[in-house]
């Protein structure tokens, strides 16, 4: 595809689209419980994320705070796809620990996945981070119609992602992920 017809693809995809950002970390769980916003848990990577999204002319539908754990993950990604969410990012709990089980909970959900994002991401990390692009285990993919990003929890990885893939992406996305 030559890159008018991509433009032309895309054309009128610019939304707004609905998201739900949910931020995984037991640690601010525990200090500060369920929150509905990200500057209740001094959640740098979670304002972030909104900050991003807003700016853009989209709407987020919730903030979600919650911990380290497969059943409060998965609870949180079928509470955003049962309030409407076209996207669903997530933040934190994608590292290597035994703790880090944000992957191991979504991942399985998939009824697609995006390889290509990961892919991306980690290209497009390398010159911030270097090597250490190997330990990033961002993933996407589909669920129930929505997308669904699994992002490290640092606030320059949510930047990145969200303002170099996935908001420019997000209509191209939702129109394949809907039809």
């Amino acid at each position: 595809m030559n890159v008018s017809t991509s433009h032309q693809h895309k054309k009128d995809l610019h939304g707004p689209y609905n998201f739900v950002l949910i931020t995984v970390s037991t640690s601010r769980y525990l200090k500060y419980g369920s929150v509905t916003i990200p500057e209740a848990a001094e959640d740098v990577s979670g304002q972030v994320m909104r900050d991003i999204v807003v700016k853009n002319g989209h709407c987020v539908l919730q903030y979600i705070l919650i911990n380290d754990d497969s059943n409060s993950i998965k609870n949180a990604v079928r509470s955003a796809i049962d309030m409407g969410a076209d996207i669903i990012v997530s933040s934190g709990g994608t590292g290597l620990t035994s703790q880090d089980v944000t992957i191991e909970s979504i991942a399985p959900m998939f009824d697609k996945e995006i390889p290509g994002f990961g892919e991306l991401f980690r290209y497009k990390s390398i010159e911030e981070i270097g090597t250490s692009v190997i330990l990033s285990r961002a993933v996407a993919g589909v669920i129930k119609n929505r997308a669904i990003f699994c992002l490290p929890g640092s606030p320059n990885a949510v930047s990145l992602a969200l303002e170099n893939i996935i908001v420019p992406e997000a209509g191209h996305i939702v129109k394949h992920i809907q039809e």
